[in-house]
């Protein structure tokens, strides 16, 4: 486990000798990269300014709650969906999906950093993220998702060697909120990896719909590390007199420590109908919800 007495100042002395000039964090408002936010604020103080994109792809209200909890600190918002859903177009295969958001994160930053006049890249890698991108079992965003050319002098990675658990107990010892100290898991790629196929603007709004219906139910009363909805595809039902040909939804709940293995929850019967009645019903588009049971491995949590 991580030391967080002897972790934080070397962890600011890292950056301060990483970044020796203008530099801009991916803030996305997970612990993760709240955690980097921090860390560089000591160490670089003005020279550091924090970024939020807003991919189009982010759950229901997470942007107007990341400008809320981070506003203090000069965050500049970046509007970039229709950017992400043009990247995303035709694009069915997960890795590809992955390395396409991965590079218009950095294509956006650029920009972003030839207007700041900003050289470095700060940004909330873990050690799972890396483990699982090179170990080829998918690739994260910021990791086997970049380009292979990049503009930034840098990327800096202050916490790349830490796994979630221990990040969190780095968030406390920062007097983070306790909202995002135990903040839940959300994938870089957003909504667009619990869309199974192309990312529509259609699927995105059903899933968030639907995520924000299990984050609701499920989030509070049982805890889960990690707790989502996701689209599979289309299947035939019925609503009132009418059959219908709707998306199916896909509900995953697990416990882990690190995310490096997990194992579903093993959620009440009732639980799991109300939440099925009410995606079904909240939905007009959704025919079926069905609750994925699959632990990791051999299934990862996300679905791509």
């Amino acid at each position: 486990m991580v030391k967080v007495d002897k972790f934080i100042p070397r962890a600011i002395e890292h950056i301060k000798e990483a970044a020796k000039g203008k530099t801009i964090i991916a803030l996305s408002g997970g612990v993760d990269s709240s955690v980097c936010a921090i860390l560089a604020h000591r160490a670089i103080g003005e020279h550091l300014t924090p970024i939020y994109i807003d991919t189009g792809l982010m759950r229901k209200g997470e942007t107007e709650r990341i400008s809320e909890i981070f506003g203090d600190m000069n965050l500049q918002v970046i509007d970039a969906k229709d950017r992400f859903l043009e990247a995303l177009v035709g694009l069915k295969d997960p890795e590809e999906k992955r390395k396409a958001v991965g590079e218009t994160f950095i294509r956006v930053f650029e920009d972003e950093a030839i207007e700041l006049e900003a050289e470095y890249l700060i940004q909330g890698t873990i050690y799972p993220d890396k483990i699982e991108s090179e170990g080829g079992i998918k690739s994260h965003h910021n990791v086997g998702g970049l380009p292979e050319h990049i503009k930034f002098k840098e990327i800096v990675e202050p916490i790349a060697d830490l796994y979630k658990d221990e990040v969190r107990e780095v968030a406390h010892a920062l007097d983070l909120p306790e909202e995002i100290c135990e903040r839940m898991p959300f994938p870089g790629p957003g909504l667009s990896v619990r869309i199974i196929g192309e990312v529509t603007e259609e699927k995105v709004d059903v899933v968030r719909e639907a995520n924000a219906i299990v984050e609701e139910e499920l989030l509070e009363k049982f805890g889960p590390w990690q707790t989502f909805a996701a689209v599979l595809g289309k299947g035939t039902g019925v609503k009132g007199d009418l059959r219908i040909h709707g998306w199916i939804v896909a509900v995953r709940a697990v416990g882990s420590r690190d995310g490096m293995t997990a194992d579903a929850m093993n959620l009440p019967w009732e639980t799991l109908q109300k939440i099925s009645s009410r995606i079904t019903g909240e939905i007009p588009s959704v025919a079926r919800v069905v609750y994925d049971i699959t632990p990791k491995p051999p299934a990862t949590i996300e679905f791509e």
